[in-house]
């Protein structure tokens, strides 16, 4: 299906575009009333997660509402986990909870590999009624925990400040945690290249926890699956954006990957330095930028586009919008950066 509006693809292969691409991370939640009127008409998140039609309704629901360049599947990083049989529970107001996590080789026992066509078959559903609803207005984003990221969870039973049985199992059996890596990302790896067939047009490999490893940690337990996981992808653009792993900016510039995001506290031109000029860079506006007025908001998005200039970038938050954000700051956001690209596109400055 021809996109109408494909400047996220465009951006993301280094191709030249007439402004800056503009969607956010978690932009399909909590901050539009909209997703809380289906949220709220359900038993909780996961029942909106596993049911393709008002997954693909939240999805589309940002497109509409906030103009943005992008849709993203509404979906969670932990079915990964849930497909392989580790289950989670999404509780509110405190997050994610493992039941049973897994420490040892009998817990290791319990999983298996998933089949994205048996046991995640409802994304794939969610993505291709979304394809069909948008009838090809913006590109679709599809999206994965790096694997790294999904061990965290699943070794430490929930979220953590130290997430530290996650990052002691690195040290006591690291053998164990290579095997629980390679299951991971053997799912992760059938699962992208299946919403791939589905219809995503992009793929997102978010590493929420890359910043609590050390640097060595980081090559030796993360890098490498992230590498496979970007190798195993064809056809469409893959991104790359891992929480805090500035130390790994320049392993990530020798990556398969289109793009690479940047949260807020990777300084852009530094960063640019080290990934070099034949990646496209995503982010990297603090989402609490979002609190402040709106000639703040419309301020520091100017400053931050004019830093990361006209090409190879995408505009997006450094993280996801927090859920407490006004959906009017939001567009204000979004609007800065229309304007000022298109103003900059048409070398009207």
């Amino acid at each position: 299906m021809q996109l109408k509006n494909d400047l996220l693809i465009r951006a993301a292969r280094g191709e030249k575009v007439e402004r800056t691409p503009v969607w956010l991370m978690r932009q399909a939640g909590r901050i539009l009333p909209e997703y809380r009127a289906v949220r709220n008409s359900l038993s909780g998140f996961k029942e909106l997660v596993e049911t393709p039609e008002l997954a693909a309704e939240v999805t589309i629901q940002p497109v509409d509402i906030l103009d943005v360049d992008a849709a993203i599947i509404f979906s969670d990083i932990l079915v990964v986990p849930e497909a392989m049989g580790c289950t989670y529970e999404m509780i509110e107001k405190r997050g994610p909870l493992f039941p049973n996590t897994i420490r040892t080789e009998a817990d290791m026992r319990k999983l298996r590999v998933a089949d994205p066509h048996e046991h995640l078959n409802y994304v794939l559903e969610a993505i291709r009624v979304t394809k069909r609803a948008l009838n090809g207005r913006v590109p679709l984003i599809g999206f994965a925990g790096a694997p790294w990221t999904i061990l965290a969870y699943m070794v430490e039973g929930s979220g953590s400040k130290t997430f530290s049985h996650a990052r002691g199992l690195l040290y006591t059996n690291p053998k164990l945690a290579h095997q629980l890596l390679r299951m991971i990302t053997d799912t992760t790896i059938a699962y992208l290249q299946a919403q791939v067939e589905a219809g995503a047009n992009l793929i997102q490999v978010f590493d929420s926890w890359a910043g609590i490893l050390s640097p060595a940690q980081y090559r030796e337990f993360a890098l490498p699956y992230i590498s496979e996981i970007c190798n195993s992808i064809h056809n469409v653009p893959v991104t790359v954006f891992a929480k805090g792993a500035f130390f790994a900016l320049e392993d990530f510039s020798k990556l398969n990957c289109a793009t690479i995001g940047l949260d807020w506290n990777m300084e852009i031109r530094k960063a640019r330095q080290q990934v070099g000029p034949d990646k496209t860079l995503q982010g990297n506006m603090d989402p609490c930028l979002l609190y402040s007025s709106f000639d703040t908001i419309q301020h520091e998005t100017i400053k931050m586009l004019k830093e990361f200039g006209p090409q190879r970038h995408i505009a997006n938050l450094g993280h996801g919008v927090y859920p407490d954000t006004d959906p009017e700051k939001v567009k204000c956001f979004v609007q800065t950066v229309k304007e000022y690209g298109s103003i900059v596109g048409g070398e009207a400055i």
